[in-house]
């Protein structure tokens, strides 16, 4: 069972926009993505809570078994060029942690097709209402 999640009003305008333009309109592997958009709570931006992974949000996650942790950045397809820890939202990976909030775990692919479990730890919005 996949956990709920929350996305902001804001977040699902651009990304409609992006998965319904005419070069990702047909592309079958982002349907993960608009699975996802369709079974979220939406909220507007000044009542999304601060604790969910939101578009360009920075989140620490555990890995188990292992224990490590680390940052990722969730960002628009074309800026993960930015830097190290940047994953597109495009992604498989990307979209599964659009939404989830501090407490929730997924279970993750890497890029060399191994399962790992993370959890959430940390969640920093620099697009929050306020900031």
């Amino acid at each position: 069972m996949k956990p709920e999640i929350v996305i902001s009003s804001r977040d699902l305008e651009r990304l409609e926009g992006l998965l319904f333009s005419p070069a990702a309109r047909n592309r079958g592997d982002l349907n993960g993505l608009r699975d996802e958009l369709e079974r979220a709570v939406v909220r507007e931006p000044e009542n999304m809570p601060g604790d969910v992974i939101t578009m360009n949000s920075q989140a620490r996650f555990r890995e188990q078994p292992s224990g490590r942790e680390y940052e990722l950045t969730l960002v628009y397809p074309g800026d993960t060029e930015q830097g190290p820890g940047k994953v597109s939202v495009f992604s498989p990976a990307g979209s599964a942690l659009l939404g989830l909030s501090v407490g929730q775990a997924i279970d993750w692919k890497t890029d060399d097709g191994r399962s790992i479990h993370l959890e959430v730890l940390e969640v920093r919005q620099p697009e929050a209402a306020g900031h």
